[in-house]
């Protein structure tokens, strides 16, 4: 199809390169997104002792988000950042953080386990975790150290003993109830700014707090362009139909939309023109259960992934991506995170 100024923009999966767009074949490999952008799906109320492996490992810029309740006869529990998860021999620990409650003072220790033998201890004081009072702890790393906030005060800094980049491995263990962990890529330095400026945007709303039920719709004052990102975080419904993303420009043309239909379990591509592409992957949208669609704009298009695996990419023109101006989900889901 042909309109002035060239060919008109169709939506197809990517095969190696955005320059070469073409319908992706049966058992085709998928053009994976860069590791900085694949964001892991947070985890809801896992079961303690809990051991998780860290995607990407841990470096510079990335966030843990640690939700839950102390319960009413906690004596201590810890947070590990591992060099890996063998039993024996133990593995180092790069940043082991351990509140402890049961003692007079109240307190928290900070320490490094390295070949099987703790460092010397670093102590804080007077820390804001209650027995029987929900909590929420967030850890930001940075090039040289740690920095720990609790409840959204600033609590203290940690710094690094090993080389971050050895940590792939997150431990919970101890007296704790927990409601979620939250993973996240992010601009430490730009962090205290937004929640300055606006404290509606309080990190802890990322996992916890809906934001909005759905329709959503969501304003893109100046359009896409390269670098960009969009993720969302939902629940799918107990009886889901179907979930609709789409991007539309000021005249109200729906240049790119993403569709899962939950009937026929597929995932789509579909263009203005009716053209519909379907991308050869698991299905990952269930009943109950928490979601992450991530689009990360590039030059040629955008490229999807679905909790943390990149699936495929829809060849969009740049001029087009410009001229977006709103984001619309609709369908059986509740949003939790519209980033």
């Amino acid at each position: 199809r042909q309109v002035s100024g060239g060919r008109a923009p169709g939506i197809w999966i990517s095969r190696s390169s955005w320059r070469r767009s073409t319908p992706m074949s049966p058992g085709e490999k998928l053009d994976p997104l860069p590791d900085t952008f694949i964001l892991q799906p947070p985890v809801f109320h896992p079961i303690v002792p809990y051991v998780t492996t860290i995607f990407g490992g841990l470096r510079a810029g990335k966030m843990v988000m640690l939700q839950g309740v102390v319960p009413l006869n906690a004596r201590r529990f810890q947070v590990d950042f591992q060099c890996g998860c063998s039993l024996y021999p133990r593995p180092d620990i790069a940043i082991h953080f351990n509140p402890r409650l049961h003692t007079a003072k109240p307190h928290v220790i900070c320490n490094t386990l390295y070949l099987e033998r703790w460092q010397t201890e670093a102590r804080w004081p007077h820390v804001d975790l209650q027995r029987g009072a929900s909590f929420f702890l967030l850890f930001l790393f940075g090039n040289e150290e740690m920095k720990v906030s609790v409840n959204g005060q600033h609590f203290l800094h940690y710094r690094y003993r090993l080389p971050l980049s050895r940590v792939d491995t997150l431990g919970i263990f101890g007296d704790i109830l927990v409601e979620a962990v939250g993973f996240l890529n992010i601009n430490v330095s730009s962090l205290g700014a937004i929640v300055r400026s606006d404290p509606s945007v309080c990190p802890s709303s990322l996992i916890s707090v809906p934001l909005q039920e759905v329709p959503c719709s969501r304003a893109l004052p100046k359009g896409l362009w390269p670098g960009q990102v969009i993720v969302l975080r939902g629940l799918v419904l107990p009886e889901p139909k179907d979930f609709t993303l789409s991007l539309r420009d000021e005249a109200a043309h729906v240049p790119v939309t993403l569709r899962a239909s939950f009937a026929d379990r597929t995932l789509a591509w579909i263009s203005p023109w009716g053209c519909k592409k379907l991308i050869s992957a698991p299905f990952v949208f269930y009943p109950r259960r928490f979601f992450e669609v991530l689009l990360l704009c590039e030059e040629g298009g955008l490229k999807l992934a679905l909790n943390g695996q990149g699936l495929g990419a829809a060849s969009v023109h740049h001029r087009v991506l410009e001229r977006l101006r709103e984001l619309r989900v609709s369908g059986s889901v509740q949003l939790y995170c519209v980033h």
